[in-house]
C-alpha cells in the first residue's frame, strides 16, 4: 500500500525542496496543503504537478474544517509542518499575521492531528503507532549568541528577539506540550539558515542577487558584521526526511550547515559570482561591489547563529554535503538561468523593497 505525506507549506522554499525530493525518491504519496500567501509558488512544483502521487490542496493551516477533510480524504501516514510566516523584516511590521499562522495555526493542525491518530489508534492500531508529526522549525528561537565559541544544541533555553522567532518558539512548545500531554508522536527539528533554489527574494541571498542584476542598491544591515550558519536546502531536505524515518518520538533535532559567514562577506562573495557569470553589467556599474550600501540594522537584529549538529550526525548518520562556495555558485547560476521564475514573482506585488522598518 502507498504510504501518504502531508506537507504543509509545500509551496515555500523549503516545502517545495521537499515534495520534489520526495516524489523522486520514494513511492509515497504526496499532499501538499499551502495558502498560497505572497511566498508560496505553485511554479517551485511545475516539475511534479502532473505526478498522479501528488495532490494539492489550497488551503490555511488555521481552518480546522479544511485540516479535518485533508486528514479524513487522504489518511496520511505523517505530517511534515513547514507552513509559516518566515520573513523577521515583514513581523516587526506585521505581527499578527505571524501570530495566526505560526501560533493559531499550528494550534488547528495539532487538534485536527490528534484527532486523526486518535480514531487511527482504534481503527488501525499498526499505522498509528508508524504515524509521525514532524515540525520544522528555526535557529532563530534561540536568540542571539553571545560570541566566542559557543553554539546552539538541542538543550538551549529559548530566547527569540522578533516577533517572528517568538511565533516559531510558540509553535515548538505548542507541538512539545501536545506529545508529552496527549502522546502525539511528535518530533521537532530546528535549522540554520537556509539557501538555494527557488527561494523567494526577500531573504538576503537572492535579494542581493536580483539587486545586483538591476542595478540597484545592495542593503547591508548595519555593519554586515551579523553571522549566520548557512545550510543548503537540498542539505536540508535529506535531514528531515531522516529524522521523519528514524527519528525518536519526543526528540529535537538541531540541523546546521558547519558554515558560519558574516552577512557582507556573503553579499561579497554573491558579487564576485556575478561578476565571473554576469559580466555584462546594468548602466553605470562598473563593478557589483559598488552597490552595496551599509543602512540602519533593523530593531532587535541578533549578531550570531550556530549550530552545533553533532546530535543528527551521531544519531541518524547526517552531514552536510554542500560547501559554501559550491553550494552559492550553483545558487547564483539557478538565478541566471531561470529568470522566468523570478520576474513572474518580480511582476507582481514583490517589489524587493526593504521591510521591518516600522517602529
Amino acid at each position: 500500500m502507498t504510504h501518504t505525506l502531508l506537507v504543509t507549506g509545500g509551496a515555500g522554499f523549503i516545502g517545495s525542496a521537499v515534495v520534489r525530493e520526495v516524489l523522486a525518491a520514494s513511492a509515497w504519496r504526496v499532499v501538499n496543503v499551502d495558502k498560497l500567501t505572497y511566498s508560496g509558488n505553485l511554479a517551485s512544483l511545475a516539475d511534479v504537478a502532473d505526478s498522479p502521487r501528488y495532490h494539492f490542496i489550497r488551503a490555511d493551516i488555521a481552518d480546522a474544517a479544511a485540516m479535518r477533510a485533508a486528514f479524513e480524504i487522504f489518511e496520511p501516514d505523517a505530517v511534515m509542518h513547514l507552513a509559516a510566516e518566515s520573513h523577521v523584516d515583514r513581523s516587526i511590521d506585521s505581527p499578527a499575521a505571524f501570530l495566526e499562522t505560526n501560533v493559531r495555526g499550528t494550534f488547528t493542525l495539532l487538534e485536527e492531528a490528534r484527532r486523526y491518530w486518535k480514531n487511527l489508534l482504534a481503527a488501525d492500531p499498526a499505522k498509528a503507532r508508524d504515524f509521525r508529526f514532524h515540525h520544522i522549525s528555526t535557529d532563530e528561537v534561540f536568540g542571539d549568541l553571545s560570541g566566542g565559541e559557543d553554539f546552539f544544541t538541542e538543550k538551549t533555553p529559548y530566547a527569540p528577539s522578533s516577533p517572528y522567532s517568538a511565533s516559531k518558539a510558540a509553535s515548538d512548545h505548542l507541538v512539545r506540550a501536545w506529545q508529552r500531554t496527549y502522546g502525539l508522536p511528535a518530533l521537532v527539528t530546528n535549522c540554520s539558515n537556509n539557501y538555494g533554489p527557488r527561494q523567494f527574494p526577500e531573504k538576503l541571498i537572492p535579494l542581493t542577487i536580483l539587486n545586483a542584476l538591476a542595478g540597484r542598491e545592495l542593503p547591508v544591515y548595519g555593519d554586515g558584521g551579523q553571522i549566520r550558519d548557512w545550510l543548503h536546502v537540498e542539505d536540508h531536505v535529506r535531514a528531515l526526511l531522516l529524522v521523519l524515518a528514524h527519528g525518536r518520538v519526543g526528540e529535537t533535532y538541531a540541523v546546521g550547515g558547519h558554515c558560519e559567514r558574516r552577512n557582507i562577506d556573503v553579499v561579497r562573495a554573491i558579487c564576485d559570482f556575478l561578476e565571473e557569470m554576469a559580466p555584462q553589467k546594468p548602466k553605470g556599474v562598473s563593478r557589483y561591489e559598488e552597490l552595496i550600501r551599509f543602512v540602519r540594522d533593523r530593531p532587535g537584529h541578533d549578531g550570531r547563529y550556530a549550530i552545533d549538529a553533532s546530535k543528527i550526525a551521531t544519531e541518524l548518520g547526517w552531514r552536510p554535503r554542500e560547501t559554501f562556495a559550491a553550494g552559492l555558485r550553483k545558487t547564483v547560476r539557478w538565478y541566471l538561468d531561470n529568470e522566468a521564475w523570478w520576474r513572474a514573482i518580480l511582476d507582481g506585488s514583490y517589489r524587493c523593497e526593504r521591510l521591518g522598518t516600522r517602529v
